[in-house]
């Protein structure tokens, strides 16, 4: 499918890229087209943030800090959620104490704002911190959050063992068991894979889910992005519309990352297009990771009008990288002259394709301060003669036959290319 996407939009890629299969049947459940953008409590204070007031202050933060109006309308609700036992009809109940209106009348507040609710499951018996699994109630569940009005719907992969995985069923088995339950609702749900990575989920994923986690659980610390990162790259074929590898949710404002490694974790996530999802206390963000994750439009030159005039719609900034609607992960190329990359390391050259012709092509100091550069007759897509750019995180742009940026350690700059 690849390959005519790009020949007709006049890009090409290497014949290895040409060369890998990717699945052609994908979920189709009317929502996930593009990687989702939101947030969900689990990164911020694990249980303590699954409730109604924590939710409404992060919507809250959404709407007044214009991230809304950006694309995030996600706000998830991740484990501790629910009683420890369901009611006597065997239906899931929303913690009275947590959320006095109910999940349902949670979701009405959430809607009323713009924004949509998600909420966390299991494939098990039991979730990973206790809570009722969905194990043989799959299709009462899905009911249960179609009524309610739920929008999203992470499904993990803890205490499927005695059910599942003794007996010899893999989760590519299993978790279309509640993909089936929710398109039988009628309601679009996107719906969230999260089984670690397991069974290369890559290869089926899209037939099952509108993301699928491809590793194990992100760590608030650099080594733990840049490995996630460098494997993400290796299987970036199986990203498309509707479907995509996710990278798990973002540590950006969690007080361990540098300002430089939160622009390169935001960048990175966003040109391999991962969904978004933001891990922190959405009120009390600093200024430098607000920036980050607002990152919308670039600042254009005043002296380039008429670049201004006529690509407006072509200078759009990391979001709109993450959210084009070609849905093409980038990967890793090698410059002429310079090594490859290496299993597990994170590497320092990426360049994928944009709905219309366009290059996104990121530099990433990966191995210490540096001053990256890279001709385009190396980038796939580009090759020979003079091309337009911009650098997204500066808004700096020029025209010419190369790009160059000098970078502090782990920081990355991010060039659209056309």
């Amino acid at each position: 499918m690849l390959a005519p996407i790009l020949l007709l939009l006049g890009t090409t890629l290497p014949s290895r890229v040409l060369s890998l299969a990717v699945p052609e049947k994908r979920l189709e459940n009317k929502v996930g087209r593009t990687p989702a953008l939101g947030w969900n409590s689990w990164n911020q204070a694990q249980c303590n943030a699954a409730t109604a007031s924590v939710v409404m202050q992060t919507a809250k933060a959404f709407v007044d800090l214009g991230l809304k109006d950006l694309g995030y309308v996600y706000v998830n609700i991740d484990d501790c959620w629910s009683t420890k036992t369901r009611n006597a009809t065997g239906h899931l109940v929303a913690d009275p104490a947590k959320f006095p209106k109910g999940m349902d009348g949670l979701a009405r507040d959430i809607h009323a704002m713009g924004l949509k609710l998600g909420l966390y499951g299991d494939a098990g018996l039991l979730t990973c911190a206790g809570y009722p699994g969905s194990y043989s109630y799959e299709q009462k569940d899905a009911d249960t959050l179609a009524q309610w009005g739920v929008d999203y719907w992470k499904f993990d992969n803890c205490l499927t063992e005695k059910p599942y995985i003794n007996g010899g069923i893999k989760s590519s088995q299993y978790y279309p068991i509640m993909r089936d339950a929710l398109l039988k609702t009628g309601k679009p749900i996107l719906f969230s894979i999260c089984q670690w990575g397991r069974d290369e989920v890559w290869t089926w994923g899209a037939k099952v889910g509108n993301s699928w986690r491809m590793s194990e659980d992100v760590q608030n610390s650099w080594a733990s992005v840049a490995s996630i990162a460098a494997k993400a790259a290796t299987i970036y074929q199986y990203s498309a519309p509707g479907g995509f590898n996710d990278l798990d949710m973002m540590e950006l404002g969690n007080g361990k990352l540098t300002e430089a490694e939160e622009r390169a974790h935001f960048g990175l996530w966003a040109i391999m297009k991962s969904p978004i999802i933001m891990g922190t206390d959405m009120t009390k963000l600093k200024a430098s990771t607000l920036n980050i994750i607002k990152n919308k439009v670039c600042r254009l030159a005043k002296s380039n009008l008429a670049l201004r005039r006529s690509d407006a719609d072509k200078t759009k900034a990391i979001l709109a990288i993450n959210q084009d609607p070609l849905g093409k992960a980038a990967t890793t190329f090698t410059p002429k002259g310079k090594a490859g990359p290496a299993s597990g390391k994170l590497y320092k050259y990426y360049a994928g394709p944009l709905l219309g012709g366009g290059v996104v092509v990121g530099l990433v100091a990966a191995d210490g301060a540096e001053t990256l550069a890279v001709n385009f007759t190396d980038v796939p897509g580009l090759g020979e003669g003079s091309f337009s750019w911009t650098e997204l995180y500066s808004g700096r742009n020029g025209t010419g036959t190369l790009v160059s940026q000098a970078l502090g350690s782990n920081d990355m700059a991010i060039f659209k290319v056309w």
